[in-house]
């Protein structure tokens, strides 16, 4: 199953556990947002959806 991951600068990068136990075709690091980013920058989380859709349609 094809996977995408956004990670803010607050969370700690799993990337290698992440692409160790799935399928990551997508992967986006933000400089801004915390944990809650679709409150706090829903349009960057918005973009992202869009942009990782746009890779497995």
């Amino acid at each position: 199953m094809p996977t995408g991951v956004l990670v803010s600068r607050h969370d700690v990068t799993i990337r290698r556990w992440a692409e160790r136990d799935h399928a990551v075709v997508h992967w986006t690091e933000l400089d801004r947002g915390g944990h809650f980013l679709a409150m706090e920058a829903p349009d960057l989380l918005t973009d992202d959806v869009r942009a990782f859709f746009r890779k497995v349609r």
